[in-house]
């Protein structure tokens, strides 16, 4: 945009601010200095780059020129220079606010999206604003690491461009929400989450990556939001080692934790002999837990816990002993396996049941 085609609104009085200086040699007054924050503030809300207007306000300025006497003409570059800090001053400080408002907005949205709030139609129109057709389903990725994350950290503006720059005009969000990143993406594409959690993983030095089904409509990008921070938990709670974890993949656990009292009553019936062992029951569930992550290899699952073979035997049989449960029998197995989930998901024997 050239200056010719600045508004003479926004630069009222700059002429007569401009010769009434330099007749005398004086500063701009407080009134004038803010009178051009004002001006420049307009411009801001109006639309018109700081460039432009500058070449204006220069432009305008050497129409006052021929106006003054050799003198006065001398004082005019620093009036003008005056001018021109208190015009990009105003119109700095209108940028900055449209920045802080349009922060809010974007943060009030992500609240109301994840959290379900808000009318369903007004959502979708604000969405579209933010990139995302809700009308459409929507996969949700976390990512959590040992530094909390926010907005505008180096980790987030990072792993944005890397998405931008690969997925170019995407429909992706990128957004962080109690210390963790937060990828939202087309439920069809799932190229993007999973290039996310390569990018959250090796980001976050080693953090964890939950990622929910995909869901259709406002209400499914809660929904997969919820089961990326439920996989996320119920990590933490089991101990799982893998860095991404897909909640579609961990159905399982949520269906056995649903009957709390039948879990309960599982693990104090097929584990609670093993209190009786001499050390508790903690390492004998440890032995179960890494014969059958093994594949219930004995030799395998003695390595892993760096026992002797024969150490190995002797903790299996002692488990049979107390709990009349043989964990080489395909039936007890079952129950064995089924009880040592359930104790890693009750917090047993760490945790009353």
């Amino acid at each position: 945009m050239t200056g010719a085609e600045i508004p003479e609104e926004y630069l009222a009085g700059y002429a007569q601010c401009l010769t009434e200086a330099c007749a005398t040699g004086r500063r701009l007054t407080r009134d004038e200095l803010e009178a051009q924050r004002s001006r420049g503030e307009q411009a801001a809300e109006a639309g018109f780059g700081l460039r432009a207007l500058v070449r204006a306000l220069l432009s305008a300025a050497e129409g006052v020129r021929p106006g003054l006497r050799s003198a006065q003409a001398e004082h005019l570059l620093e009036a003008v220079g005056q001018a021109v800090d208190a015009f990009a001053e105003g119109h700095e400080r209108a940028q900055r606010l449209a920045i802080r408002q349009e922060e809010a907005a974007r943060r009030e949205f992500i609240d109301d999206l994840l959290y379900g709030r808000s009318d369903l139609g007004r959502l979708a129109e604000r969405a579209e604003r933010f990139g995302l057709l809700l009308s459409h389903a929507h996969t949700v990725a976390v990512a959590q690491g040992p530094e909390p994350y926010a907005d505008g950290y180096p980790v987030s503006r990072q792993i944005e461009a890397a998405l931008a720059t690969r997925f170019g005009s995407r429909r992706i969000l990128l957004t962080t929400k109690d210390d963790r990143l937060i990828c939202i993406a087309p439920g069809d594409e799932s190229d993007v989450v999973t290039y996310f959690a390569k990018l959250a993983y090796a980001a976050t030095d080693g953090g964890r990556v939950g990622i929910g089904r995909s869901h259709p409509g406002a209400g499914g990008v809660v929904h997969s939001y919820e089961e990326a921070l439920g996989a996320l938990d119920l990590a933490e709670r089991m101990d799982l080692d893998e860095p991404v974890l897909h909640a579609a993949d961990l159905l399982v656990y949520p269906v056995l934790a649903r009957d709390r009292q039948a879990m309960t009553d599982l693990v104090d019936s097929a584990l609670g002999p093993l209190n009786q062992a001499r050390g508790g029951a903690q390492p004998l569930i440890d032995t179960l837990t890494a014969y059958f992550d093994s594949g219930c290899v004995a030799a395998e699952a003695a390595r892993r816990l760096a026992l002797s073979v024969r150490a190995m035997t002797y903790r299996l049989e002692r488990i049979h002993t107390l709990t009349g449960y043989d964990p080489g029998d395909p039936t007890h197995r079952y129950t064995l396996q089924t009880a040592v989930i359930g104790a890693r998901l009750l917090g047993w024997p760490g945790e009353e049941v």
